[in-house]
């Protein structure tokens, strides 16, 4: 399940996947495959990826990253903490905020903004 690599001259350009287990990698494909509507961080990823490169390409990246996972909970003993839908939102959330205020200003919209008060 290890996704292929082919670069040259720092760019990279897509390739096959690695040869391995058929039977895993088929149930992890299928696995992949069913939590695209869920709530949580895998399926945030698979829509993430479907969007941009198609759901064949989504499902192999989200069974790479259900693989990681478990590889990483069986060496380290921990329980699995989801991560949450919202993962990808948190850690971009600086350049949505920009990107909608330019979109409304665009649309001829004056904004400002205001922090959030803590309670």
């Amino acid at each position: 399940m290890v996704p292929g690599q082919n670069e040259s001259a720092g760019k990279r350009k897509s390739a096959k996947t690695k040869k391995g287990n058929k039977y895993l990698r088929s149930a992890l494909t299928e696995a992949a495959h069913s939590v695209r509507g869920s709530k949580n961080y895998l399926g945030a990823l698979y829509r993430r990826t479907a969007s941009r490169k198609g759901k064949k390409r989504a499902g192999i990246v989200v069974a790479h990253a259900m693989l990681r996972i478990s590889y990483y909970l069986l060496t380290r003993k921990e329980m699995y903490v989801d991560l949450g839908e919202d993962y990808f939102d948190k850690q971009r959330q600086q350049s949505i905020v920009r990107h909608s205020l330019r979109r409304l200003e665009s649309l001829g919209y004056t904004v400002t903004l205001e922090e959030p008060k803590a309670s």
